[in-house]
């Protein structure tokens, strides 16, 4: 490796680092914690502009994230694992199971464009998509509260969409063009009951958690898809480019989901796993998972 190279790789370290003045500071102030979840969402607006971070892979990873903090908000025991579980080892006929439609929801969420159209389709049992959104007035942050406060009051028990909806606000008004979920992955069960001024504050420590966790994980999903890519110039397998796009895209996938042959499948993954370019994620010999 060149010095430009490591120049280049500490540069990359600190752009998807949030700096330690925004989480080293408890604010207790209002406008202190404003202050500090807009210096994290404006340092990760820098750090998902990076070409070599797989955004959607990130969006996608983030979407499991807030399905699992969703069950938790809702009392559920399902975690990681059961919701990859429910959702990838699915066949044709089979349901997802309560939380799996969870995860679903998010998946489809984050897959689609932020607007009221798009999202009626990972919410299709939600009747006042567009209204609610348009409640959103103000600031990111703001905003996002506000159209979660008001979905929790009409629908008590319509924590995924009023977190969903949150989001997709918040990323609206950011300038994304997807969803990423943020305030769902950091807020706590407790804050749902809150509103105005306190439910503002909530969500906005719940971005400053959610922006560092997410920081940490592009940084480790960028350097582990540059590996990925490195390697696959020594796949023969025909179809592997196809598998490869998969992997950079997708949260976790199973041996049957790619392009290949059940047996070359298998090969295919354990070649990348020898190859450090993925991972097995579920520790089992039968119904395997892999992921980046």
């Amino acid at each position: 490796m060149t010095g430009r190279d490591r120049a280049h790789d500490d540069d990359r370290e600190t752009l998807h680092r949030l700096p330690g003045w925004v989480t080293s500071i408890h604010a207790k102030v209002s406008e202190d914690v404003a202050f500090m979840s807009g210096a994290a969402l404006g340092h990760l607006a820098l750090a998902i502009r990076d070409a070599d971070l797989p955004l959607h892979l990130l969006r996608d990873r983030l979407s499991l994230v807030a399905a699992e903090a969703c069950l938790t908000i809702m009392g559920r025991p399902e975690r990681a694992a059961d919701l990859r579980d429910a959702v990838h080892l699915m066949r044709p006929g089979d349901l997802p199971g309560p939380a799996g439609e969870v995860y679903l929801t998010w998946r489809r969420a984050v897959a689609r464009p932020v607007s009221a159209e798009a999202l009626r389709r990972a919410l299709p049992e939600a009747d006042g998509i567009a209204r609610w959104m348009d409640a959103g007035q103000g600031a990111p942050v703001a905003a996002a509260a506000a159209v979660l406060g008001t979905v929790m009051d009409e629908v008590p028990r319509g924590e995924v969409a009023a977190l969903i909806l949150c989001d997709a606000v918040l990323s609206r008004a950011l300038g994304w063009g997807h969803v990423v979920p943020l305030v769902s992955c950091g807020i706590k069960p407790g804050d749902l009951r809150l509103r105005g001024a306190a439910l503002r504050e909530a969500c906005h420590r719940a971005v400053v958690l959610a922006v560092r966790d997410a920081l940490r994980l592009s940084s480790e999903l960028t350097r582990r898809a540059a590996h990925l890519r490195a390697v696959t110039p020594k796949l023969r397998a025909k179809g592997a480019q196809a598998a490869v796009e998969m992997f950079l895209s997708l949260d976790a996938v199973a041996p049957g989901a790619l392009p290949l042959p059940d047996r070359a499948a298998r090969r295919l993954c354990d070649r990348l796993v020898d190859l450090g370019a993925v991972r097995e994620l579920t520790g089992r010999d039968t119904f395997r998972l892999y992921g980046v």
